[in-house]
């Protein structure tokens, strides 16, 4: 079963449809799944779950950011991991990497820049954000417009992010990572 993160600022948000029932529709018809808001996450049941999924949320919902110790779990959890926007910027934020000022909005033309199992070559994608990662030595850049980072891996944990909305177009990215089996 796959954990499907609501990072939204509260439960039941009226941007839940938006973030987080859209990653449900992709998901749910390959593998059974199940959502919950990170305030409600508990680090004893999270093995239970073969893969995570962390939602984006709106551009001025930033109140998760004051959570970050909610997220600890991410460093040491054994099961593949996927941050989307918002869930991308806390995975870089918990290993201690800065976030950097990078607004885009609408679509964009992403570059692959690593081979990786998600997505390959110049594709479009939708963006909705105010911050980028920055490079580090943790992470390995996947694709980037000429603006910022767009996706990333952990160079050795199966460990990824994507800024972009791949629930909004691109949604192969989000299937990708539910049916591959060896990350």
């Amino acid at each position: 079963m796959i954990l499907i993160v609501d990072m939204n600022w509260k439960k039941d948000s009226l941007a839940f449809n938006e973030f987080v029932q859209s990653i449900v529709n992709i998901v749910k018809p390959l593998e059974d799944c199940t959502v919950k808001h990170y305030m409600e996450l508990r680090i004893s049941e999270l093995e239970m779950f073969s893969k995570i999924i962390l939602s984006g949320n709106a551009l001025k919902d930033s109140q998760v950011f004051e959570h970050i110790d909610k997220f600890s779990w991410i460093k040491t959890l054994n099961c593949p991991i996927l941050g989307v926007d918002t869930g991308m910027q806390i995975i870089s934020l918990v290993f201690g990497i800065p976030l950097m000022s990078c607004r885009q909005i609408g679509i964009t033309e992403v570059q692959t820049v690593k081979d990786n199992p998600l997505f390959e070559g110049t594709f479009n994608v939708y963006t909705l954000h105010n911050y980028s990662v920055s490079p580090s030595e943790t992470f390995d850049v996947m694709a980037q417009t000429g603006k910022c980072i767009q996706a990333i891996k952990h160079k050795q944990k199966n460990i990824y992010g994507v800024l972009f909305h791949p629930e909004v177009r691109n949604s192969h990215v989000l299937e990708q990572f539910v049916v591959f089996k060896k990350m």
